[in-house]
């Protein structure tokens, strides 16, 4: 069960949601016992290669929120370069307050407890139609043939899609540029 806090701010938001939804959303507790997990559909933007689809996504909320950002996951593939191919989405405003180890986003980019589920699901919309940059351009590397290499002891090897900005470290090779 939710704390207290959490229990609140999510049983107002999903209220708010539920009176004034945004065009293209809706989203919800799966249950009315378990608040810290949502279920989502968003529309397709459109001009986009999305257009005309519903992608159900699922949210999940730490017990701690609002002062911790849930994590959203789409639920089926969606090929685009800020969702893992897991359907992990990575923006800023999911990922925790504070400054970034890998000076990717400004501290005023990332969640903070003024943020709430409308805002991410606006957010995860409009990325859906402009992918962040540095991403598009990894994720497109990747496509033309050029790979990419993790450069920390973790030793993960991203695959075409994965969310390159939200990884610590890389190293870019193309072809001869190798050295």
């Amino acid at each position: 069960m939710a704390t207290s806090t959490a229990h609140r701010r999510l049983l107002g938001e999903y209220r708010a949601l539920t009176n004034n939804p945004p065009e293209g959303i809706t989203a919800g507790p799966v249950s009315e016992d378990d608040l810290l997990h949502w279920e989502a559909l968003i529309q397709g933007p459109e001009g986009t290669p999305f257009e005309g689809g519903v992608f159900p996504a699922e949210l999940k909320f730490p017990k701690d929120y609002p002062l911790a950002p849930p994590s959203m996951k789409f639920i089926g593939e969606v090929w685009h370069p800020n969702v893992y191919p897991s359907g992990l989405v990575c923006i800023s405003i999911l990922h925790p307050p504070g400054d970034d180890p890998n000076h990717y986003e400004h501290a005023s980019e990332r969640w903070s407890p003024i943020q709430s589920v409308e805002k991410i699901l606006i957010s995860v919309m409009g990325r859906l139609a402009e992918p962040t940059t540095k991403a598009l351009r990894m994720w497109r590397l990747q496509s033309s043939g050029g790979s990419i290499g993790q450069s920390t002891s973790r030793g993960l090897e991203m695959g075409a899609g994965g969310c390159w900005v939200c990884e610590i470290s890389f190293t870019i090779r193309r072809g001869s540029e190798d050295g």
